[in-house]
C-alpha cells in the first residue's frame, strides 16, 4: 500500500493559473498541468535561487522530495515549452500559509497587517513608535 502524499507548504499562491502560447486558439492547443506545489517549487529554487535543503525544509519536505518535485515541475514546464502546449496550474497536496503578517505597537497597541516577503517594518505607522512585536496568528 502506498502511503498518503504529505501536504506540501506553499508560501505563494497565485491568482494567475493558466499560461498558453501566444497565437494559437484554445481549442487547438494540448495542455499540461503543473501542481501547485509544483509551482512553489520552481519559485523557491529558480526563481529566489535557494538550496534545495532550504527550500524543502520551506515546503516541509525533504531535501530528496524536494528534488523529485523540481525536476517534475521543470519536465512539465519544458514540455509546454517545447511542444507548445498550454500550462494549467492547479490541485496537488498542499497548504497556503498565511499571506500576511499582523504587528501591534508597545506604545499606542495599533495593530497593522503587512504582506509577507516586505521585511519587518521600521515603525508603528499609527505612532511611529520604533517598538511592537509580530503577533502570532492561529489558523
Amino acid at each position: 500500500m502506498v502511503r498518503p502524499k504529505k501536504n506540501r507548504i506553499v508560501g505563494f499562491n497565485s491568482d494567475i493559473s493558466y499560461f498558453k502560447p501566444r497565437g494559437i486558439p484554445m481549442l487547438d492547443l494540448e495542455e499540461v498541468h503543473l501542481t501547485i506545489d509544483e509551482r512553489e517549487a520552481i519559485r523557491l529554487a529558480d526563481l529566489m535561487d535557494l538550496p534545495y535543503e532550504e527550500a524543502g525544509a520551506k515546503m516541509g519536505v525533504s531535501r530528496a522530495t524536494f528534488g523529485r518535485i523540481i525536476q517534475q515541475a521543470r519536465k512539465t514546464i519544458a514540455d509546454a515549452l517545447i511542444n507548445g502546449k498550454a500550462i494549467n496550474v492547479e490541485g496537488g497536496n498542499y497548504t497556503v500559509v498565511n499571506e500576511s503578517r499582523i504587528f501591534k505597537c508597545s506604545k499606542c497597541s495599533h495593530k497593522w497587517e503587512e504582506p509577507c516577503g516586505t521585511g519587518r517594518p521600521s515603525k508603528c505607522p499609527s505612532c511611529n513608535h520604533r517598538r511592537f512585536r509580530r503577533l502570532k496568528i492561529e489558523n
